[in-house]
């Protein structure tokens, strides 16, 4: 362990970390359809990893075969982006995901190799970003676990508390920004909407059917999907009955748009 001394008391003025990690939390949301004019069926899901017997020297991993999210140590010369970005690539074959950095993980004893920190990043992704996922270097397998089979899996390190912070850092995206577009066609139901949201949320606004439709087309981010005569068009992909197609327009207004 590395340290400087002082003068006057020969002791170590400061202690720098055993080491320095970078951990990666990557959602995504599949829309399924279930039944013929009925609204969607959400899944939250997040990618991880699990951990080989032995590392690349041959010696036994900590916490071997325990699932975890995808991460590793920062090199000497490269930023902890850096290092979240190829360590994605090297464990899960995951590539050009923009992440971002949401906490610093520092608590005494969360790691058995010493004092060691970690910066964590997330992101919500389209399940496209995740179809080429392969296992290298020191993952033995990559999976998609649903949110609640997640939760089940006996998580190595602190990686639970990872994962709940990391949910609620989308929670808050996918309530404050307009990023619930990026999983809905580009011209969507307001039950497909809310089905969606209703993974974030038990907001009474959202979670009551009846408020949700009578104020949802008044929120100024969302607009309906009209043809060039000025009609509203309509689609019954989730209800029998006619139901009228929204679109997003412009930016996230901030801070909710709910």
């Amino acid at each position: 362990m590395n340290h400087t001394t002082s003068s006057h008391t020969n002791q170590p003025s400061f202690i720098t970390p055993d080491g320095y990690t970078s951990d990666i939390a990557v959602f995504t949301i599949d829309l399924h359809y279930p039944e013929e004019h009925k609204p969607p069926v959400p899944t939250l899901k997040i990618l991880l990893i699990k951990r080989s017997e032995f590392n690349l020297e041959g010696e036994p991993n900590i916490e071997a075969g325990k699932w975890a999210l995808p991460g590793g140590f920062v090199r000497p010369q490269e930023t902890a982006d850096e290092a979240a970005i190829r360590e994605l690539k090297e464990e899960a074959g995951v590539d050009r995901i923009h992440l971002k950095h949401f906490a610093v993980y520092d608590a005494p004893g969360r790691d058995p190799r010493g004092w060691i920190l970690s910066n964590a990043f997330y992101a919500i992704v389209k399940a496209g970003y995740l179809a080429g996922r392969t296992a290298s270097e020191d993952a033995a397998e990559v999976e998609l676990f649903t949110w609640e089979e997640a939760l089940e899996l006996d998580l190595a390190f602190d990686h639970r508390d990872m994962l709940n912070d990391a949910f609620r850092m989308i929670q808050v995206e996918m309530l404050q920004t307009t990023v619930a577009k990026e999983f809905l066609p580009e011209a969507f139901t307001l039950s497909e909407l809310r089905s969606l949201l209703l993974l974030m949320t038990d907001d009474p606004g959202i979670a009551n059917v009846s408020a949700f439709n009578r104020d949802a087309p008044k929120y100024p981010f969302l607009e309906p999907v009209t043809d060039r005569e000025g009609n509203v068009k309509t689609t019954t992909r989730t209800a029998k009955r006619a139901t009228r197609l929204f679109r997003f327009r412009g930016e996230a207004p901030a801070p909710s748009i709910y």
